[in-house]
């Protein structure tokens, strides 16, 4: 009897190593293998294990170089209030005894659903108190303010203060609400790597029979015929062609990276393309909305994140790109409010002309910022397709986005007020935050 007892054991226990050897080693899903429920800004890729566990017995410096391998440059861009350097000079070493700020996952630490907060910190909220308990002797105006108020939008950020910083608040004080010149930049980047000798083609240029048993439908024909594309001379084999010359029957996102290498870049560096990023071990299936924790459309759901989603193949429509795209997925409070709004009615009355729609505002033109590079004739305006490079916290949208329609108070007040946030900016603020006033009596 013990003998057959040993015998089901020992088939028990095969059979599950089996199972799990199987999970870990020939499959993507390995949900079974996580050590709690992963937060909101890394569930995306949570089968990709290694992208962040690169060793098996690493301890906290794997770690943070992984988190330096996505996260460096946005960090180096923002002018990191609290860097590495800071907390690695001596005098700062008994600080160290409370939260080690060197290194990232001493205030975000993963798979701790429980104890996550907004941006993913797993700390009490008044965490700022171990280095500042005697701000209020040096600062007259935060005598009273808790300390789990710091990170209250309009006053404080951790990492990035850019539109927060005293002389910055000074220097934008008294401001109107609204500019009497909006300044917005109209992107440029795509016709940077048109050719010279470019030249516009039509129905009857395209290339796509030099393809062996390839058949193209009149409307995708018409479609590419009235596109920027053809307007540009981009042929069909100019997407549909690999490197071993064999056709490809739906382009990807690399094609398009070939012409388009900013914009695929900072696609895959936000939320919406993040899986297919180039920085994970391996990258994964393009994300469906059905997976997030947002709210969308039914039909929006059924989709999945790549280039053509919003850019649609073959029309390559910016502007549906800009706002009908987003709208066709998103459900959220927000963004159905954007039609009814101030900002949603200027964009229905210009979209149509598509040389003034670049200068309206579309969900794009806050989500997705134009970025600058150069002077005078050299000047690239491209788009940032990091849908999440500003949004949070939200006060990173105030230099990139909002004031360049906006005076800073207003931006600051707006950005507070959540329930001005949900009905998608439609009136003026409810909430009025005190930095500018603050930084002007200081200043006194």
């Amino acid at each position: 009897m013990k003998y057959w007892i040993w015998v089901a054991w020992l088939a028990v226990v095969v059979s599950i190593f089996s199972y799990y050897s199987w999970r870990l080693f020939a499959t993507e899903e390995k949900s079974d293998f996580l050590i709690g429920e992963t937060s909101y800004g890394h569930y995306q890729i949570e089968m990709s294990c290694d992208s962040c566990h690169t060793s098996a017995f690493g301890g906290t410096e794997v770690l943070q170089d992984a988190c330096e391998n996505c996260h460096a440059a946005d960090l180096e861009m923002a002018h990191d209030s609290h860097p590495t350097k800071k907390f690695t000079d001596p005098r700062n070493a008994d600080r160290l005894e409370v939260v080690d700020a060197r290194y990232c996952v001493s205030c975000h630490t993963e798979h701790q659903h429980e104890q996550t907060r907004e941006m993913g910190v797993t700390l009490p909220d008044d965490y700022c108190y171990h280095c500042h308990e005697d701000i209020a002797e040096d600062r007259e105006s935060h005598k009273d303010l808790p300390f789990d108020s710091c990170a209250s939008a309009g006053c404080h950020n951790f990492h990035d203060n850019r539109a927060l910083y005293e002389n910055f608040l000074i220097d934008n004080a008294n401001q109107p609400w609204l500019l009497e010149i909006a300044n917005l930049e109209v992107p440029n980047a795509a016709n940077k790597t048109i050719k010279e000798n470019a030249v516009s083609l039509g129905l009857a240029d395209a290339d796509f029979t030099k393809a062996k048993k390839v058949n193209v439908t009149e409307t995708v024909l018409n479609d590419w015929a009235h596109s920027s594309h053809a307007a540009a001379g981009v042929n069909c084999m100019g997407c549909h062609q690999g490197e071993d010359k064999e056709w490809i029957e739906k382009p990807g996102h690399e094609q398009c990276g070939s012409c388009h290498a900013n914009e695929v870049q900072t696609f895959t560096e936000g939320k919406h393309g993040m899986r297919l990023s180039t920085v994970l071990s391996k990258p994964l299936k393009p994300m469906s909305p059905s997976e997030s924790h947002m709210k969308f459309t039914e039909t929006g759901q059924q989709s999945h994140q790549n280039c053509v989603a919003c850019h649609q193949s073959h029309t390559f429509d910016r502007v549906f790109a800009a706002t009908e795209a987003c709208l066709d997925c998103h459900a959220d409070e927000h963004s159905l409010a954007f039609l009814d709004s101030p900002h949603g009615q200027l964009w229905q009355a210009n979209k149509s002309d598509k040389e003034t729609a670049a200068e309206q505002v579309s969900c794009a033109t806050c989500h997705m910022p134009r970025m600058v590079k150069g002077k005078g004739e050299k000047q690239i305006v491209s788009v940032n397709h990091n849908q999440n490079f500003n949004l949070k916290p939200n006060e990173k949208m105030i230099r990139s986005v909002c004031m360049d329609c906006h005076g800073l108070g207003f931006a600051i007040n707006a950005i507070a007020d959540e329930a001005l946030i949900k009905n998608n900016f439609n009136g003026q603020p409810g909430v009025e935050i005190e930095s500018i006033d603050w930084a002007l009596k200081r200043e006194e």
